[in-house]
């Protein structure tokens, strides 16, 4: 078991199942559906994923996925709800900032906002940490002003850190993102817990 050196992404492939859901690795006839959660207003707005998100950006993002995933450097896997059409997506790999953090990402398609998703995909993700991979903390950027993407950090027990903001440019303009942090003593206590995921 790890225990807080420098955090290591878990091999593929790599599949969770629990609280309604089924995570696992993009493959390439979820190409179609990729289009369908990515090709969409919010998720243009608040990730730096291209717009328009057609075929052939989904083409590129799978293929740097597989890339980065061969790389050990990120787990990108498909939000279903039984292994089979894609919704949304959650993704892990180690924090930019301090290398004994592992840090989060999700997005979920418009059709499918409002069930759950993101809350209970984080909590997989997050269980499998807090139990096999041991990082120093769990990490979210969110930026200032997603507060869709704030309450589901704050469903999951992620607290805004004593951190600066961190300023980037991206699609032309200023991003503003904030840190939300859980360690892993804070999930242990819901990892334990009976119960439904976290609400989102």
């Amino acid at each position: 078991m790890q225990t807080q050196g420098i955090f290591v992404v878990p091999p593929a492939p790599l599949r969770l199942e629990g609280v309604g859901i089924t995570l696992r690795e993009w493959t390439d006839d979820d190409l179609h559906a990729m289009v369908e959660v990515y090709d969409d207003p919010e998720i243009a707005r608040w990730t730096p994923v291209v717009s328009p998100f057609d075929a052939r950006a989904a083409r590129a993002y799978l293929d740097h996925a597989r890339t980065s995933r061969a790389e050990g450097r990120t787990a990108q896997l498909a939000i279903t709800t039984d292994g089979g059409r894609p919704r949304g997506e959650v993704l892990l790999f180690r924090s930019a900032s301090d290398e004994r953090d592992a840090e989060l990402a999700y997005g979920v398609g418009a059709e499918h906002r409002g069930q759950g998703l993101a809350g209970r995909a984080v909590r997989l993700v997050a269980e499998l940490a807090v139990r096999e991979l041991r990082p120093r903390r769990l990490l979210l950027c969110i930026e200032d002003g997603n507060t869709a993407s704030e309450a589901v950090a704050r469903a999951c027990g992620f607290a805004l850190a004593d951190e600066a903001p961190v300023t980037r440019q991206a699609k032309g303009r200023e991003v503003v993102l904030r840190t939300w942090s859980l360690r892993p003593e804070g999930a242990d206590r819901w990892v334990r817990r009976e119960g439904a995921a976290p609400p989102a």
